[in-house]
């Protein structure tokens, strides 16, 4: 299984497109991190690496413009502390 067919099983957490082909890995990773369940995050983190994750994340809170909620990216920054 690659990300492409990961997301294509999952369309509750990208209900805004059905071309699954062109979304990016970003992309993915934000709406599984904020739509998503644990599940599809460790699923997707086996799929992706944790560390390649963690970069991906650390990038995005880094944006002027965020789509975490604080919650959400209070626990996963915490998360790829610990774990990446």
């Amino acid at each position: 299984m690659n990300i492409k067919d990961f997301i294509r099983e999952r369309p509750y957490l990208m209900w805004s497109t059905n071309n699954y082909d062109a979304l990016s890995e970003d992309a993915i990773l934000e709406a599984v991190l904020n739509y998503g369940n644990f599940n599809d995050a460790q699923k997707l983190f086996s799929l992706l690496g944790i560390k390649k994750s963690a970069t991906i994340f650390h990038k995005q809170i880094k944006r002027s413009r965020v789509n975490y909620s604080p919650k959400i990216q209070n626990y996963f920054t915490l998360y790829f502390k610990k774990y990446a």
